[in-house]
């Protein structure tokens, strides 16, 4: 599969149908169950609110929305998934234009994302690291375009998007801090004004019913991320063995990337000039985000969970080539292709062969025989009576498995609470799972 020069658009779009067909239906073929975090999203959007008690709102509304036109087809939260993904990859080959004059670099900044694994092996579980990647996307694009034309439109759309981004997962705060620095030092340096700052507007109108939702529930979303990272239990080397660990599994994760751009420079020599102001907004997006990550991590020595880096590295094709691009040999071109190509291939093959393989995976759990055993039960409790389903209590795994397969869709309703005691109609599968009838 040689990259045509004169083709690079229809190459690219091969590209991205030839991603989305196989990333949906590798997993779909080899899958018994959905992923845990798509099943929690399920659980969530069966009970819609303006937001949970792990995450914001956006991810259950997104399978909701899905599940409303598809049902219970796994195949179709997969295709979610690639969705996101195929979005985040137009999006950076459209920001990579306004830096490129040579295509073939737009299209080299995508296919390096193939290097690292945060955009193909670990993208069929939808979850909020997933759908966040379009609007942190999304929101580094018409940032660029608010500095660039310095249009309400645009600055308008960047606040939307960021609150989109925002509500997807409380993590965008780091591209917010990366844009924060880039807009008070380009006002500072008078490239833009203070028309920038309407994109407040759009971000607070976004994020407004959730504050709200967040002050009257305690802020128990934002309670449960610190408790991720373990906030409270540091000692002293946390503070710097956490950070290193950090390091060490990033440099881990993009050494395939760097592999293939290897592949295609004579060398890595390039003078920085911190003057030009497209590199300080890729530093901005890219570098800045990542930093501060570290910094978290150094100041309150806590554990930064890989999967959370999902969206970060999205622009760093972009920021490479662009540094480094007088050092890039085109000629080399058929030697990164077959690098590219290999991991291609081999990244769904060994999805494949992990899922088929391994036996005790969440991807392995029984969830349509469990809401068939429930269906049958109910059904045989109330003969005769035409009793739907109408909510389920217990964790979001195990419920929320029920609230996916189950023929009525039932409510995910949290842990057993004083209203399932209520209920005349209910039945319980164990002491901690049960369901009934308003």
């Amino acid at each position: 599969m040689a990259i045509n020069k004169n083709n690079i658009i229809k190459f690219f779009y091969i590209f991205l149908t030839i991603h989305l067909i196989i990333w949906t239906a590798i997993p779909a073929f080899t899958n018994n169950n959905l992923p845990l975090d798509t099943i929690e999203a399920l659980a969530w959007g069966s009970n819609l609110d303006w937001g949970f008690n792990k995450h914001p709102p956006m991810s259950a509304f997104f399978v909701e929305i899905f599940y409303q036109i598809f049902g219970s087809q796994d195949w179709a939260y997969y295709l979610l998934s690639q969705i996101c993904v195929i979005i985040s990859f137009l999006v950076v080959f459209k920001l990579a234009e306004e830096f490129f004059e040579n295509k073939v670099f737009c299209l080299l900044s995508v296919l390096l994302l193939e290097g690292i694994y945060f955009y193909n092996f670990t993208t069929p579980e939808f979850n909020v690291n997933v759908c966040l990647m379009p609007f942190w996307s999304l929101t580094a694009l018409y940032l660029w375009k608010g500095f660039r034309d310095n249009k309400i439109i645009d600055w308008l759309l960047l606040g939307l998007f960021a609150g989109f981004g925002f509500l997807s997962k409380y993590l965008f705060i780091y591209l917010g801090l990366g844009i924060d620095i880039f807009l008070i030092y380009m006002i500072y340096k008078k490239k833009i004004d203070f028309k920038c700052l309407v994109s407040i507007i759009s971000f607070l109108i976004v994020l407004l019913p959730h504050l709200i939702w967040l002050t009257e529930n305690n802020y128990i979303t934002i309670t449960y991320g610190l408790d991720r990272t373990g906030t409270g239990d540091q000692n002293f080397l946390d503070h710097i063995i956490h950070p290193l660990i950090f390091l060490g599994k990033q440099i881990g994760i993009l050494i395939p990337f760097f592999l293939m751009f290897l592949l295609l420079s004579n060398k890595l020599k390039s003078k920085f000039n911190f003057k030009d102001n497209k590199l300080l907004f890729l530093l901005a997006i890219n570098i800045v985000p990542i930093a501060m990550v570290f910094l978290t991590s150094m100041i309150m020595g806590v554990k930064i969970r890989t999967m959370w880096m999902t969206p970060f590295y999205l622009f760093f094709g972009v920021l490479v080539i662009y540094i480094f691009q007088s050092q890039i040999n085109l000629n080399k071109l058929k030697g990164f292709t077959a690098a590219f190509l290999i991991l291609f291939v081999f990244s769904p093959f060994a999805y494949a062969y992990v899922s088929i393989t391994e036996k005790d995976k969440r991807t392995d759990y029984p969830g349509k025989l469990l809401a068939d055993h429930i269906q049958l039960k109910w059904d045989r409790y109330y003969v005769g009576e035409n009793k739907k389903i109408d909510y389920v209590w217990g964790n979001e795994w195990q419920a929320g498995n029920l609230s996916y397969h189950l023929k009525d869709r039932p409510k995910w309703m949290g842990p057993l609470g004083d209203e399932y005691v209520y209920l005349e109609k209910k039945m319980c599968h164990s002491t901690e799972l049960c369901v009934g009838h308003k």
